[in-house]
């Protein structure tokens, strides 16, 4: 599997605006696509794009560059192109769990906050997040950029079929804010048509997760660990991919 994605900044906050994964047709170098290969496919979405995956918050890098500093201290060019990225914990969960079915196709990665960080849970950043959506529909000035950080969650686009949330479901009840924009975001999908695909548990049905925007996340610590992957491996055993319940 590779992933490319784009990369955006302002006010010395880093976003990825972009990302995409490529299941190869092996695991063999030869069959690795080039960028101009990807930038191609992209170019047939309708035909390519088979779904979307929606996580929480990326914190993921260039090739070449790391998430120890900003990639702006590290000499990285923010020229809105796509380039390959370097893959992390989640893109490797993908690469051994996304396989028949899906060879020679592309899945958008989407997330509820583009911030480019690692660990945004929970620390003040979540306050300034709430804080932000409670003014997105105003004009008043936000802390991080509106259209780089959030999504207009009624003018979403998600391509493919399919959307699998994996963006979590431990909500500070005082983030009321944020609870309100994931449940919109997940009931947009609905609206728009697409088959909702997650991961839940016994605290809820799966008719319940979508109200609530209750969807674990692929990955975990702990005891929960090793669930958590063989959940999300089997969801995506199919083309589209099943709903599962951690067992």
């Amino acid at each position: 599997m590779q992933t490319f994605g784009k990369f955006s900044t302002n006010f010395d906050a880093e976003y990825v605006s972009e990302q995409y994964i490529y299941i190869n047709e092996t695991h063999e170098d030869k069959d690795k696509i080039t960028l101009e290969e990807f930038e191609a496919l992209l170019k047939k979405k309708r035909k390519t794009v088979v779904g979307t995956i929606f996580l929480y918050n990326p914190t993921i890098a260039p090739m070449g560059y790391d998430n120890d500093s900003l990639l702006a201290e590290q000499g990285y060019e923010f020229d809105d192109k796509f380039c390959e990225l370097t893959p992390n914990a989640m893109m490797n969960l993908f690469s051994s769990s996304i396989k028949d079915g899906y060879r020679g196709k592309l899945i958008e990665i989407k997330y509820l906050f583009n911030l480019n960080k690692a660990d945004i849970e929970p620390t003040p950043i979540l306050e300034e997040f709430d804080a932000d959506l409670d003014r997105y529909t105003s004009k008043q000035l936000t802390r991080y950029d509106k259209q780089l950080n959030y999504h207009d969650y009624l003018n979403i686009r998600l391509s493919g079929k399919f959307v699998y949330f994996g963006s979590g479901h431990k909500y500070d009840r005082h983030h009321k804010e944020i609870i309100k924009y994931a449940k919109n975001i997940a009931t947009q999908a609905v609206k728009l048509g697409k088959d909702v695909y997650f991961t839940h548990d016994n605290n809820y049905d799966a008719n319940e997760c979508i109200d609530i925007a209750y969807f674990l996340a692929p990955l975990a610590k702990g005891k929960i660990k090793e669930k958590r992957i063989n959940t999300f491996k089997n969801a995506f055993r199919t083309n589209p991919p099943t709903i599962q319940k951690l067992g």
